[in-house]
Order: structure tokens, then sequence, then C-alpha cells
């Protein structure tokens, strides 16, 4: 009994030691469920940051920007090691940011930028958003359509994601106005059924179009089946030209098969990225994403598997 007892007690103050040798993380993101580029992210960061790995890892998620800040107040409470972040949107987060430095609380953001001085985080493994729009609007470009007029759903109004890839486009838009045209700008928050509803009005108004511009797969795919309600060609060979961004493995297949023209990479596969910055420390301040788009014209079968998401 006694030997059983000093076993017990023994495993008893292990067991606190583990605990206390986790580093504690607080991981602060969006909703899961925003897009499919999201749940795998999510996912990705599951995976990484798990006891088994070395880590005590929380989780917060959502799309508004003022619910993150009071999740990432409340993890600095609870004294984690690290605040990992994905901003819902970019600004507001240099007074919690400075709360985390003064508390020991080191920061490292993912997926999206923020508007804050860089001496507030570690390091931040992104996405060139800005990158993804001009390369997107440069591909619309050297299709030498006569006339480009163009529905463009919007994403989050405010995020890193919405401002880069609706930045490109506004500005070519500014820079063409004669054969550039904007026919309809709306957000539908990443939302497939919104973006339906945002094609459906626009077709209802019998307004001219050619171009999708949907800055993710998700709203492009809700565009294309407000197209086919109305029997309105897309793709390769069709009326409308069909654009999507984050490169799911569907949204993939729907470029291989023309259905759409075009989609734009967003790699979601930050988190050994970040595993690597917090056990060796930060080699560089910034760490971008490779990331390429792919034309209905020259994908292969071996892309949709390989960048499939």
């Amino acid at each position: 009994m006694k030997k059983i007892l000093a076993i017990a007690l023994a495993a008893a103050m292990v067991l606190p030691m583990f605990a206390a040798d986790l580093i504690k993380v607080g991981i602060i993101n969006n909703d899961p469920n925003e897009s499919g580029y999201r749940t795998a992210n999510v996912e990705d960061m599951k995976k990484t940051f798990t006891k088994d790995n070395g880590y005590d890892a929380s989780f917060f998620y959502s799309l508004k920007n003022d619910e993150q800040i009071d999740a990432a107040r409340k993890m600095i409470q609870d004294e984690v090691d690290y605040l990992l972040l994905s901003a819902a949107g970019t600004a507001g987060w240099t007074g919690v940011l400075r709360e985390a430095q003064e508390n020991g609380v080191k920061v490292i953001l993912f997926d999206r930028t923020i508007d804050a001085d860089p001496s507030l985080y570690e390091a931040s493994i992104i996405s060139d958003m800005a990158k993804e729009g001009e390369n997107t609007v440069a591909w619309l470009a050297s299709q030498n359509l006569k006339k480009y007029n163009i529905i463009h759903i919007q994403g989050v109004m405010g995020s890193a994601a919405q401002k880069g890839r609706s930045g490109a486009l506004n500005d070519m838009v500014k820079k063409n106005k004669k054969n550039w045209k904007i026919v309809k700008q709306q957000t539908a928050e990443w939302n497939a059924e919104n973006a339906q509803q945002i094609v459906q009005s626009v077709i209802d108004s019998k307004k001219d179009f050619n171009v999708i511009y949907a800055e993710n797969d998700d709203m492009a795919k809700g565009a294309v089946a407000a197209l086919d309600k109305a029997g309105i060609t897309h793709g390769v060979n069709g009326k409308v030209i069909v654009i999507g961004f984050d490169c799911n493995k569907w949204a993939l297949e729907e470029v291989l098969k023309g259905n759409w023209n075009f989609d734009q990479q967003c790699n979601p596969f930050q988190a050994a990225y970040i595993d690597d910055i917090i056990r060796n420390g930060a080699k560089e301040k910034t760490v971008i994403m490779n990331e390429k788009g792919f034309d209905a014209k020259t994908i292969t079968a071996a892309d949709v598997a390989n960048y499939g998401i």
C-alpha cells in the first residue's frame, strides 16, 4: 500500500512539472466557417499547437475586431507566453499589443497584417494580399477585353485580404476609366449565399457585365450559382470571366474544367513557420508566403493536387 501511495505521489509531482514546461499560446483567428481557406488554416494551427508538441493552446474565433481585441486582453491576463494573431481588421490593435509587451507576452502575426508599429510584435507570417490583387488584376488586363464591366464582390471590409484585393482592382479602374467599369461593388463577407444575391440583383437590373471578381472562392461559387440559374455562360469561351481567390481544391477543379478562368492562391499553412520562430527565434521580421495564380488555359491536374487546399 505504501508503495502504491509513493507512486501516486510521484505522479502527482510530475504532472505539474510537465504542465509548467508547456509553452502557453493564445491563438486568435477568424471564424473557421468563414471559408475553405480558413478551415485549412485553423486545422493547421490545431495540428501544430498540441500538448504532444509542447504547447498549451487556447483558441478564440471571431470575424469582429472588437471581440478579438477583448479576447487578446483576456489571454494576456491569463499569462500566455505567446499571442498568435490573425486580425479580423487592420485597425485598433496598438493598445492591446502594448499591453502584451508590458506583460512580457510575445506577439506573432499570421495570415494578415495590422496597422501597428512593428516593434510591438516579434514577427509576421503573412500573405501579401496587395500582391495577390496585383497579380490577379494583371492577369485580367492580359485578357485584352474591349470593355471590362465588373461585378466586384468584396470580403469583410477592413480586413487585410479585402483591402489588398480591392485596392489593386480599384487602382486599375481609376487608371482606365474608358474601358474599365465597376458595375456593382459590394461586400458579401466571404459568404457564398450573399454573393449569389449580389450577382442576382445585377442580373435582375439588366446591367451588362462580363467579369466576376470575387475576393474568395466561396463568393465566386455563389456568383456562379446565380449565373447558372440565369443561364449565363461563364469560364473559358463563356460570356463572363470568373475569378476567385484562395485555391481550394474544389475551386481549382472548376478552373481545370474551364468553368472558372482564374484562381489566385492564398497559402494557409503558416503554423510550422510560427513553431520555428517560437523555438528558434525570428530570423526575419516578415515572412511572405509563396503564392501563385492559376489560369484555366494552363492549369494541370498536378496543380490541383499540389496546390488545392
